[in-house]
């Protein structure tokens, strides 16, 4: 569906950066306001003027330590739930190690970082609130080909499932008994407009679930939105994701059910599309493989007639032509991690590889 009546709006994004030293240790934070939870990854949230969620990283690593952090590939995007709060698009990236001779660049803000340290796997996944524990220890776990990693409320699924063996969380310890350089006083401190005003007024983006299906011949099933302009549209089928009562996987089930009346679960994960708009806003697009459908069951596609013209099977080619430029570009995308048969999914820029 289009989403036009608002459904999906409601997500928070945020990104933060796993920072090994020589010794494949990661940089952990002091928060100096948390006593509950006082160790962190370093990162944040995102903000309009952020481009991305990787500029979100960038920007967030200078603001906090003072350096510039050479970014390396995604290693997960985790729609992290509580009760408290909208949902996080979390991402986790990796950056490349911290030679020993820059320790001394490190210029902590002194606001948001009261210490830090390189913890060993272990030590990193007893430290951690027990929700960041099971994301970062994840990504430590899972070979790196195996990234971008999937994850739903910092539990894998699709393919990061066959990369993440379940295993008992690790006692949580917190800050008891790490040595922690710069480490200073915790300072308890609220958010000056207390905690629901701070959260109403983050900023949030959108989300969308598509599915890719082609058929026995390779192509790629569109459907035609009821225009609203004289121009088609044609697009994947998909559409909002409802942020504050569904995971982008059960998005993808119910748009799939709504919009064709097929009753499939989705496969792997095949891009994260991240597109900016100009209202403050952004929108984040999950593509998942529907994989190949039989000449029976396209037989029995339903359109909701108010939603939807016509649907129709295009060769790649042929799609490239009625698709805009941002899909098209997605579209490649997809179809060039389905035909590498493994890994995670391609991280997207308004359609483009990053």
């Amino acid at each position: 569906m289009s989403g036009s009546d608002g459904r999906g709006r409601g997500l928070l994004a945020a990104a933060g950066v796993l920072i090994p030293d020589e010794r494949g240790r990661i940089l952990v934070v002091r928060l100096p306001y948390d006593a509950r939870h006082p160790i962190a990854i370093p990162g944040g949230g995102w903000e309009p003027s952020d481009g991305s969620p990787r500029q979100t990283a960038f920007r967030e690593i200078g603001e906090e330590l003072g350096i510039t952090p050479e970014l390396g590939p995604l290693a997960c995007i985790d729609w992290s739930l509580d009760d408290f709060r909208p949902p996080i698009a979390a991402h986790l990236y990796w950056a490349a190690s911290l030679p020993s001779g820059q320790l001394a660049a490190l210029r902590p803000q002194v606001e948001e970082v009261g210490g830090w340290a390189f913890l060993t796997d272990r030590q990193i996944s007893s430290a951690l609130p027990p929700k960041l524990s099971r994301r970062v220890t994840a990504c430590l776990t899972a070979p790196r080909g195996a990234g971008p990693l999937e994850l739903e409320d910092s539990h894998p699924v699709g393919h990061t499932i066959a990369h993440v063996p379940p295993v008992p969380p690790p006692p949580y310890t917190g800050a008891a008994g790490l040595d922690l350089a710069g480490s200073g006083a915790l300072v308890e401190r609220q958010p000056p407009l207390g905690r629901e005003a701070y959260i109403a007024g983050l900023p949030r983006i959108r989300a969308k679930a598509r599915m890719l299906f082609t058929d026995t011949a390779g192509r790629v099933l569109l459907v035609r939105l009821r225009p609203q302009e004289e121009r088609p549209y044609w697009t994947l089928p998909g559409g909002s994701v409802e942020a504050d009562r569904e995971l982008p996987r059960a998005a993808a089930r119910r748009e799939t059910r709504e919009e064709l009346g097929w009753e499939l679960e989705p496969g792997r994960l095949l891009a994260l599309d991240w597109s900016p708009d100009t209202g403050g806003s952004a929108t984040l697009v999950y593509v998942f493989d529907g994989g190949e459908v039989a000449a029976e069951l396209l037989g029995r596609i339903r359109l909701p007639q108010d939603e939807l013209v016509e649907w129709r099977m295009f060769t790649p080619a042929a799609a490239r032509g009625v698709l805009s430029e941002q899909a098209r570009s997605r579209l490649d995308a997809c179809l060039a991690v389905r035909a590498a048969g493994s890994g995670g999914p391609a991280e997207l820029v308004r359609g483009r590889p990053v």
